[in-house]
């Protein structure tokens, strides 16, 4: 029975780390000692950790970074629930195909581990990363995710303004290239905006809603409080 919250980003205009999604954090790791945190998004690992763990420590939750551990795989394989941090989606995955917690997450989340993910945490839960924002500055082995829901996610996901005298691409143009080429359905995760899976039900939550992109269909609306769960048969 998987059991994720997938979050769009971690810090909000005007508010802290984690700030606006605290109470969906603190429900959704209750009762969950060992928590181990995944820093590998960013460049400074010790700060990041730090800044982590401070931010769950004043939630009243206790979390520990696998990049003190010798053997990271070992550490996801004795823990209780997970959470992959932002930053770059290919220095991150690049950093779990090389430690070798590719499988070991997989089969954690398999049996029951609570996964949470914010933004480059989020791509990792999906069936690749091909629809990330990041700049590819490193090479992984692979584009593959972790495979943990059916479908992409592109977090951030902004609309279009009219008033915007920008005339480049819009993340709807991209997203269909993404449907040229690829069948998965993609949700267009709006900063605020998370995904909660409990086994065989998922619910948008949080506030700013998505926009659901399926090949051949116009691009839906969803509302905060929708069930999504049909996305994961």
């Amino acid at each position: 029975m998987k059991n994720l919250l997938l979050i769009s980003n971690s810090t909000q205009f005007g508010s802290g780390y984690l700030e606006h999604c605290a109470e969906q954090v603190k429900s959704f790791f209750s009762g969950v000692e060992n928590v181990l945190f995944v820093p590998y998004a960013l460049q400074d690992l010790d700060r990041y950790a730090d800044k982590a763990c401070a931010t769950f420590a004043e939630m009243g939750l206790s979390m520990k970074s696998c990049h003190l551990h010798a053997d990271p795989g070992a550490a996801v394989r004795a823990a209780d629930g997970l959470f992959i941090g932002g930053g770059n989606s290919f220095r991150l995955l690049e950093k779990l195909y090389r430690l070798n917690m590719v499988d070991a997450i997989r089969k954690r989340v398999g049996e029951g581990m609570r996964y949470m993910g914010a933004s480059a945490g989020t791509n990792m839960a999906c069936v690749s990363i091909r629809t990330t924002n990041d700049m590819p500055i490193v090479y992984p082995p692979s584009f593959s995710g972790l495979n943990l829901v059916p479908f992409q996610i592109n977090p951030h996901f902004f609309d279009a303004s009219p008033e915007n005298q920008h005339m480049g691409e819009t993340r709807e143009t991209r997203i269909a290239e993404f449907h040229e080429e690829n069948a998965e359905p993609v949700i267009g995760l709006r900063e605020g905006a998370m995904l909660h899976v409990d086994g065989d039900r998922m619910t948008l939550l949080g506030k700013n809603g998505a926009k659901l992109f399926r090949r051949g269909d116009p691009p839906l609306e969803v509302k905060v409080g929708s069930d999504l769960s049909y996305l994961l048969g």
